[in-house]
């Protein structure tokens, strides 16, 4: 800290502070900021006079205008529950086939199926519900459980493995972690799967599980490995993997029998809601 001293070449008087030989000047402000200043603590009292403001013990300053976002919110959402009025009581009476052949109940099905997925089900099948590891993609044509509207909006309604009355339900046996097969019948098996996809695989091990797979998969998978929507199993021999595709992948689902839960939307969304969702589903994907 030094005394204060006029600098020498400006002319203006330091403000006495000094690190490492740097000398502060005691610049005055400049007006063009102070008058902002000023003019931002002038918007701020007439706010506080107009508006919501402050909060007190019992409440809050209510302001000369009475302005109220909640009020606001309602208003909108009621405004938007009439325009919507018409087109869901359509909505409700329509069958699913007709919303499909209907193009402005259906732009209006997709609009709110669209809102209803990214609020709902983007977590787990992603924004474009191309889905993920473990998370069904729904952009293409292979179904675990049907594609058509009405297999779509039933999944929807019920859910997967949720333990609900009526919900989708199949579950794989954990064929190694239960100890029903050996590591080496469960390396042999993988490869038949693999040899199902139309990849190479192990001609000596294809063999060794040809019976083990007729005596533990066929009965869901088919004797040719081609599932059963019945019961939710998938395609062997398709390139469409839940768990992916590797080796290591399709071991590790033999051995420890994998299985999702779909919640059952039927005890959260409104009927007009679910079809809306179908729809959005259905044709996303392509229609089946």
């Amino acid at each position: 800290m030094s005394e204060h001293e006029v600098d020498e070449a400006t002319g203006v008087e330091t403000t006495g502070h000094e690190w490492d030989g740097i000398r502060e000047l005691d610049n005055p402000l400049p007006r063009w900021w102070l008058w902002t200043w000023y003019a931002s603590i002038a918007a701020a009292v007439v706010y506080w006079v107009l508006m919501p403001a402050w909060p007190g013990l019992h409440g809050y300053t209510k302001g000369i205008l009475h302005q109220s976002d909640r009020v606001a919110v309602v208003g909108k959402l009621q405004e938007l529950k009439t325009l919507r009025g018409v087109q869901g009581a359509k909505l409700a009476n329509a069958s699913l086939e007709q919303i499909e052949h209907d193009p402005e109940l259906q732009a209006y099905a997709l609009a709110a199926g669209q809102a209803v997925f990214g609020d709902n089900c983007a977590t787990c099948h992603g924004t474009g519900g191309t889905g993920g590891k473990g998370y069904a993609n729904l952009r293409d044509d292979v179904w675990l459980w049907g594609g058509t509207l009405e297999d779509i909006q039933h999944t929807i309604i019920v859910g997967v493995r949720t333990g609900e009355p009526g919900a989708r339900d199949t579950k794989m046996p954990a064929f190694g972690r239960d100890q029903m097969l050996t590591s080496a019948q469960i390396d042999d098996l993988t490869e038949y799967v693999v040899a199902l996809s139309r990849r190479r695989a192990n001609p000596a091990a294809v063999t060794r599980a040809t019976q083990v797979f007729a005596d533990q998969c066929a009965a869901c998978h088919g004797p040719e490995g081609k599932g059963d929507q019945t019961k939710g199993a998938p395609n062997l021999t398709d390139s469409e993997w839940l768990y992916g595709s590797a080796r290591s992948d399709i071991r590790g689902q033999i051995w420890n029998g994998r299985g999702g839960v779909m919640p059952t939307w039927g005890k959260r969304l409104d009927p007009e809601t679910i079809k809306a969702l179908a729809v959005y589903v259905h044709v996303n994907a392509g229609g089946q």
